[in-house]
């Protein structure tokens, strides 16, 4: 379980293509004595198991591997060595839920629109799938590549969320261009109401 608070910026140092799966290492300044084998932190919103870990100077290396179903619904088969990755390690009992929770499932891959400075922030259009725009609705949650954000408008076109300055310095947010793919999980509680409303007219 995440908050969707980013809490460091990784960098891809390595992709190793394997049958059925690849492995990606991930260098950044996490403590490695304090991120277990078996850890899972949050990718871009994917949750991924450190399956390796190395300590350097200024932080770490850590290894996950994504298995095929990840590779075709998320971002992660197009990373690439250099590529920048939103990074969250796993919520701890006692610490403080500064987002909204996340379960770093994603849900589908959303287009961005449109990125444009509106005052000090920026705001961020994005076209969801279909499968998950229902989900959306004006002032609730999303995590939009690992990032928990609030959605301000929705229309048939898609959605709109803006981006203060701080969230914009400390993510990949501000590397988005038009076109590119972002991964999407809708608000916990949204996913549940429409579960159950499909439950209750199949029952009908």
């Amino acid at each position: 379980m995440f908050t969707g608070i980013v809490t460091a910026l990784g960098e891809v140092k390595a992709v190793e293509r394997r049958d059925g799966l690849v492995r990606l290492t991930i260098a950044s300044p996490y403590d490695a004595a304090g991120v277990e084998i078996g850890a899972s932190v949050a990718h871009d919103g994917v949750c991924l198991t450190v399956v390796s870990t190395e300590g350097h100077q200024g932080g770490m290396s850590h290894v996950v591997e994504v298995a095929a179903e990840s590779l075709a619904l998320t971002t992660m088969g197009e990373l690439r060595a250099g590529d920048r990755v939103n990074l969250e390690r796993s919520l701890r009992l006692g610490d403080e839920l500064g987002g909204h929770m996340v379960q770093g499932h994603v849900d589908g891959l959303g287009e961005v629109l449109s990125v444009k400075q509106d005052g000090e922030g920026y705001r961020i259009r994005i076209r969801p799938p279909h499968t998950v725009a229902h989900l959306i609705a004006a002032k609730g949650s999303i995590a939009i590549a690992g990032v928990s954000l609030t959605v301000n408008e929705v229309d048939d076109e898609g959605f709109g969320v803006l981006i203060i300055p701080h969230t914009w310095a400390v993510t990949t947010l501000s590397r988005l261009k038009p076109g590119d793919k972002v991964n999407l999980e809708a608000d916990m509680m949204a996913r549940y109401a429409a579960r159950l409303i499909e439950a209750r007219r199949n029952q009908s």
